[in-house]
């Protein structure tokens, strides 16, 4: 019987997975957080961010296999949900684009990028200068 409960978890968990996967979302606002995870050992305790009660024993591999944000955009799972996944991130003005973990939640409806990654997607330095990015996301595997 725990087989069959655990079989459940797992195609709920991919199902998830699979309904996250592919959701986007198209000029969005993307503002940066100074979470330096680099100088905290990746540490989401540390970060005291939202999804550390739900991913902080990750491995440390998992934690840092991509920048981190947080995610308060307006297509996607949000809260517990929205932890953990992954979002392909694309500078509208530049094109310049990454992979990044959401980590926490914020309130601003788009995206609070680490600094390291703002400043990598800010190419042009117009993001610096305004004190946001315009953005497109699109929820991917990681």
């Amino acid at each position: 019987m725990a087989r069959v409960g655990l079989n459940l978890v797992a195609a709920v968990l991919v199902c998830l997975a699979i309904g996250a996967a592919g959701q986007s979302a198209q000029n969005v606002r993307a503002t940066f957080n100074n979470y330096n995870p680099q100088n905290i050992g990746w540490n989401l305790f540390t970060a005291s961010v939202f999804c550390a009660t739900f991913d902080g024993n990750m491995p440390l591999s998992w934690r840092q296999q991509y920048g981190w944000t947080a995610f308060c955009g307006p297509a996607g799972p949000h809260g517990q949900a929205s932890c953990g996944q992954c979002l392909r991130v694309t500078n509208i003005a530049t094109g310049a684009a990454t992979t990044v973990r959401i980590v926490d939640q914020c309130s601003n409806g788009g995206l609070d990028l680490d600094v390291n990654v703002f400043n990598q997607l800010d190419t042009n330095g117009q993001g610096v200068q305004q004190g946001h990015l315009q953005v497109n996301y699109q929820f991917v595997g990681c």
